[in-house]
């Protein structure tokens, strides 16, 4: 298969967050099939549409040679080693990964959509892509720039 650039968002608001943004980008770097080419710096955001503490977020660029469904099931694996919980939808949680983007594909199954449906409604994901890729397109919406002014309420800072 051929390699493609994929983006990961990377949240925690539980326990040590900082630290596990940390361990999920450097198991992100060990992950068979793909290769961390860089990640954003981290970014501190009150939660969205949640409860609790503020998150901690960031986004990774990977080449992968993984297909889109396997690399989202590397993803939970990685979440479940820092004891992710699914009890209700947007609960805190200890590590949340989102397949963001894979290369220029659109995806709508049961299980995944990409690009991710929310990803240019919160700052906590688009600042840090931006910081990354500030030229990048959302295949489907456009130039993720564009979308900057609409989150521009939503608190952020760079850790």
């Amino acid at each position: 298969m051929a390699q493609v650039t994929a983006y990961i968002g990377i949240g925690a608001n539980l326990g040590d967050a900082r630290a596990n943004v940390a361990d999920a980008i450097a198991r992100l770097a060990r992950l068979p099939g793909a290769q961390l080419v860089d990640a954003s710096p981290s970014y501190r955001t009150a939660p969205i549409d949640s409860s609790g503490d503020d998150y901690i977020n960031a986004v990774a660029r990977i080449a992968t040679t993984l297909a889109a469904g396997e690399l989202l099931q590397a993803l939970h694996g990685i979440e479940a080693a820092h004891g992710r919980e699914r009890p209700y939808r947007n609960a805190p949680r200890t590590l949340d990964l989102d397949l963001l983007l894979y290369g220029e594909e659109q995806i709508a199954s049961a299980t995944l959509t990409v690009p991710h449906p929310r990803i240019t409604e919160r700052a906590f994901v688009l600042v840090p892509l931006l910081a990354l890729a500030p030229a990048l397109t959302v295949p489907g919406k456009g130039a993720a720039s564009d979308y900057l002014a609409s989150v521009a309420d939503q608190a952020i800072s760079q850790l």
